[in-house]
């Protein structure tokens, strides 16, 4: 990939505005685009071209990388009006995005009957990995058109691996991931609020759990540092973790997986979305265990 390439990048949000950000830092030329102005803004100031759509994204870049919140928006974004197909440059497509493995099949039929290699990369790792490029990238797709990206995947992403080579199996890798995630979080959640309410300490235990066999990443991270401290700023919305693990369970459904925990999983976290305030963090589900057990999970 020619160093001198205008890379285009679409979605300035929590993830994205990082993403940008490595990217510019690695010295790439970048065309991007958000519906928000404030958010292309410091990153215009910093040499990146500021484009009024994601049709205006394409007819400078070659190359689009795109990091959108929900399917319906990177179906809009990559084929709808004024959407990336507009354009005249852009001959790779890069969806960095969670959507779901079907979404993925169809956005990549449609691209690609126009000419257009898509590639299939969701991330991990959060905003703190965002901000510092220490993602895990989970591509699948053609693996030449892997190889023709994996410098730009490398200034974002510490561990860059291709899962498959058909385009939605980077997100069923990615579905999978976000269950375990979200089981991971719910689980540490109840057992601690059943030990807070047991009279112990919910540091004590979490040491202990993370010392243990119960370790996870909600006893190695989570807790630790968003819940105990009561920020609650992981940086991933209850609503998104809702939503990758409902697209986890609905493609388990059409492969006729049964998922019986998953789908108790599943429940929580459509109760935790209903229940929580809009754009709260996902560790934020601790706030309706801690209500049914009737104790605050917090530093001593």
């Amino acid at each position: 990939m020619s160093a001198d390439m205008t890379i285009g990048f679409v979605g300035l949000g929590a993830m994205g505005q990082h993403m940008v950000a490595r990217l510019l830092d690695a010295g790439h030329e970048l065309a991007v685009f958000d519906t928000r102005t404030e958010a292309i803004e410091p990153h215009a100031a910093r040499g990146a071209r500021a484009c009024e759509s994601a049709a205006a994204v394409a007819d400078v870049a070659d190359t689009v990388l795109v990091s959108l919140p929900t399917p319906d928006v990177v179906r809009a974004v990559a084929t709808g009006d004024r959407g990336l197909l507009g354009g005249k440059a852009m001959r790779t497509f890069v969806d960095l995005s969670t959507t779901g493995p079907v979404v993925a099949a169809e956005v990549a039929a449609k691209l690609t009957d126009s000419g257009v290699a898509y590639l299939d990369a969701p991330v991990s790792g959060g905003v703190a990995g965002a901000k510092a490029g220490t993602l895990t990238i989970m591509a699948a797709g053609d693996a030449e058109v892997f190889d023709r990206t994996r410098p730009l995947l490398e200034a974002i992403g510490k561990n860059v691996v291709q899962v498959g080579d058909e385009p939605g199996q980077g997100q069923l890798a990615k579905l999978l991931n976000n269950l375990l995630s979200a089981t991971a979080l719910a689980i540490t959640a109840e057992a601690v609020a059943l030990g807070v309410r047991g009279g112990l300490s919910a540091r004590t235990l979490v040491d202990v759990f993370t010392a243990s066999s119960g370790r996870n990443s909600a006893t190695d991270d989570k807790f630790p540092r968003h819940v105990l401290p009561r920020t609650f700023g992981a940086g991933f919305r209850t609503e998104l973790m809702n939503k990758d693990v409902q697209l986890c369970l609905a493609e388990a459904q059409r492969r006729g997986v049964p998922m019986v925990l998953g789908g108790s999983v599943g429940q929580i976290w459509s109760l935790a979305a209903a229940t929580a305030d809009n754009g709260a963090d996902c560790t934020e589900i601790v706030r309706m265990i801690e209500d049914w057990a009737g104790v605050v999970i917090a530093d001593d």
